[in-house]
């Protein structure tokens, strides 16, 4: 009984026994580190010469802007300027007829003549009753009238004189002169047409050299820019690009930051003047703003794609050893398929560049061929 039992449990413990042999090598190569190693491509990090700059979206604006509308009523007579055109400080732009205002100066004139003789006469009549009142030759009373006749004489001499610089103020609006020089639009009304004070709008000038950018910031930027404006600013501390991704030739300076943060966006609005002999910025125009910011100099640099974000955090894997470790950093400009790296990584530090979608923190790698190509210096965008 006993040996019929010994050679069952032979049976069932053999295969086991078998197959736990036979299958040695599979588990070995399962723990084997190496093989659950995530393959990855390395660089290693290095400084290099970088012009950092900060992007804004911008409107092109002139320091100054006119509406041109009539103070006065009539028919336009005369236009003499084209659309468009350059115009100086008190050209002729528009005429509104004059013949009414010119018969009014006329009859201010005329009014303030008579006037005027009405006074001379009262005043002689007041001299006259004077002389007669140290005689005793005339009553008192009569004496008091003239003086108030004198009064009211020089009254409507005053009046008289109103009416004249009135109505010498309204021929005078009758020629719409530029109120500065720079650029006329398209005119929005022809010879014959009728106005009246106010209305409608004739045109609009605006200045044109020098000109503006208007860029909006967050309040958070607010502290940047007045530094900016109380120190030295650079030659190249603002330049424009235009759409096509062409430099503007020209630079600009700092003039004014908007009195206060909108309560509701948090926003202000910054400009910055650029000279424009050639015309080229015109109002309304939409460019970039580029703003030298701290990333001067040799700075780190590392490939945009070792970076990931991860709940609004940036962080790299970094190499230690055999196995990687997630390192946050602090981003800055970014320079054509690069980024400056402001804060969390040292020069001679081994980062991974490829296979970071399978990586976790400790993981363990397995490095490629390091990447050899060094990022290119250049501006930032």
């Amino acid at each position: 009984m006993k040996n019929k039992y010994t050679w069952l449990f032979a049976a069932i413990i053999s295969p086991t026994m078998l197959v736990s042999c036979g299958g040695d090598d599979a588990g070995q190569q399962q723990m084997n580190p190496m093989a659950m190693a995530v393959p990855v491509n390395t660089i290693q990090v290095k400084q290099q010469s970088v012009t950092g700059r900060d992007t804004y979206p911008a409107t092109v604006v002139p320091l100054q802007e006119v509406e041109l509308r009539p103070q006065v009523a009539g028919y336009i007579t005369n236009i003499f300027v084209q659309d468009g055109q350059r115009v100086k400080k008190g050209q002729k732009l528009y005429e509104i007829d004059q013949n009414k205002y010119q018969a009014g100066i006329q009859q201010a004139q005329a009014s303030l003549q008579s006037a005027r003789a009405n006074l001379a006469r009262a005043e002689k009549d007041l001299e006259r009753y004077e002389r007669l009142a140290e005689r005793d030759a005339i009553a008192k009373q009569q004496v008091d009238y003239a003086r108030t006749e004198v009064q009211t004489a020089r009254a409507q001499v005053s009046a008289a004189q109103a009416q004249v610089s009135s109505a010498s103020t309204d021929l005078s609006y009758s020629v719409i002169n530029a109120p500065f020089s720079g650029t006329i639009g398209i005119s929005q009304v022809r010879v014959g047409a009728q106005v009246s004070p106010g209305q409608p709008l004739l045109n609009t000038i605006s200045s044109s050299d020098p000109i503006a950018v208007d860029i909006v910031i967050n309040e958070g930027e607010l502290a940047r820019f007045n530094n900016l404006q109380q120190g030295k600013q650079p030659d190249s501390l603002f330049t424009i690009r235009f759409n096509n991704g062409e430099r503007y030739e020209h630079n600009g300076k700092l003039v004014a930051i908007d009195r206060a943060i909108g309560r509701r966006s948090g926003t202000t609005t910054v400009r910055v003047q650029f000279p424009n002999p050639d015309e080229r910025l015109i109002p309304g125009m939409t460019v970039s703003l580029n703003v030298l910011n701290q990333d001067l100099g040799d700075q780190i640099v590392i490939p945009s794609k070792a970076v990931t974000e991860q709940l609004g955090e940036y962080y790299v894997y970094v190499v230690q050893g055999d196995s990687v470790v997630q390192q946050n950093v602090q981003l800055g400009s970014r320079v054509d398929g690069s980024i400056v790296v402001r804060e969390g990584l040292k020069e001679g530090q081994q980062i991974v560049t490829e296979g970071i979608q399978r990586l976790r923190q400790g993981a363990k790698v397995q490095l490629g061929g390091p990447e050899q190509g060094k990022p290119q210096a250049g501006a930032a965008r």
